[in-house]
């Protein structure tokens, strides 16, 4: 939204040039879609900006209008939500009282597939999951009367990241698992069962970073927020002035997992320089025609499914599929406090003696 205001020049009656300035429709309960500059960090990726055109060519790259769409898209995406911080007791040695206990999360997480086909949209397949999230390595699974949290084992990690840092990756590797799980069986599902479809005529889009899920066919990862910058200063400029439809060029960038990528505006009201912007990511050893095919479908496929502001306060970078699927998966991890007392509940019929020392 772009709004002037006049205000009194310093020491004077008269007023100076309206300001312009513009806010984003992000809302700021998610954070910002793009950090502010200060916060933003440049990446330490190896980027190659010469797959698709040399740098010196760089320019923006329109939509091909008669770019055959596939006979399926299928949205991935996944939910997590931590329902309790709790703290395992140490082991009995030799007869000896527990004095110790371990921090440890029990998390509810979800995945699930939304296939647009032939003009309609419907839930393919969901997945739902607790479990317990430990360093312990004797911490089983806790059952309560609203279900059971499956013991996960947390490794040492890398040295240095705190221990409820370590507990939230281990919990959103098992959100990735699954979210590949339900994606495999729902493209299975999709082309199977009489639904007519051809086998290889669909696009995956994967809520999030593709790491973990490159050697998935015809898949795409859709990143909605920034946090770092990866293209040179002058190749970066690029993306405030796309209008939108437009891309930039392909790159192929580096960090512990290497992967194809690019810059995409989505269809939105004038803004903020980066509003609307995504960023879009197919696998790495990709032959360069099929990269640049994903590319130019991916501008004639998101557009179609971005997001009004009336109706997603993240517009119109939460597609459609994705918010829907959101919204239905974490309805499936059930009321927060009715698990919450059910772990309490748990827990107090397991205590049988005061409370003890709580160091992690």
């Amino acid at each position: 939204m772009i709004s002037d205001i006049a205000s009194p020049a310093a020491g004077t009656g008269s007023t100076r040039q309206p300001m312009r300035f513009s806010v984003d429709g992000w809302d700021p309960s998610y954070g910002a879609s793009l950090e502010l500059e200060e916060q933003l960090q440049e990446s330490t990726a190896t980027v190659a900006v010469d797959v698709e055109l040399p740098a010196s060519r760089w320019q923006a790259i329109d939509a091909t209008t008669d770019r055959a769409l596939p006979a399926a898209i299928l949205f991935v995406d996944g939910v997590r939500r931590i329902e309790a911080r709790v703290w395992i007791d140490d082991e009995i040695s030799d007869g000896a009282p527990r004095t110790d206990a371990t921090a440890a999360l029990c998390a509810s997480y979800a995945a699930g597939v939304v296939c647009c086909s032939g003009g309609q949209a419907h839930l393919v397949m969901a997945e739902m999951r607790r479990g317990l999230f430990s360093v312990a390595r004797h911490a089983s699974d806790i059952v309560t009367r609203a279900g059971r949290y499956q013991a996960h084992y947390i490794g040492s990690g890398s040295a240095g990241v705190p221990l409820m840092a370590r507990l939230s990756q281990g919990l959103q590797r098992r959100l990735g698992e699954i979210e590949m799980v339900t994606a495999v069986a729902a493209r299975s599902s999709v082309h199977g069962h009489g639904h007519g479809l051809p086998a290889d005529d669909d696009l995956l889009i994967i809520d999030g970073p593709l790491r973990g899920r490159q050697h998935l066919p015809r898949a795409l990862g859709y990143i909605k927020s920034h946090h770092s910058t990866y293209l040179p200063r002058e190749l970066n400029a690029l993306v405030g002035t796309l209008a939108p439809g437009q891309r930039t060029p392909v790159f192929l960038m580096g960090t512990s997992w290497d992967r194809h990528s690019w810059y995409l505006r989505l269809p939105c009201a004038p803004g903020a320089p980066w509003a609307g912007i995504v960023r879009v990511e197919c696998a790495a050893d990709l032959p360069r025609s099929e990269v640049t095919r994903l590319a130019d479908l991916s501008q004639a496929c998101l557009g179609r499914f971005a997001s009004a502001p009336y109706k997603d306060t993240r517009a119109p970078q939460n597609l459609y599929p994705i918010g829907g699927l959101e919204h239905e998966l974490r309805h499936r991890l059930g009321d927060q406090r009715l698990l919450y007392r059910a772990l309490s509940q748990a827990a107090h019929e397991k205590s049988s003696g005061p409370l003890r020392s709580q160091a992690s």
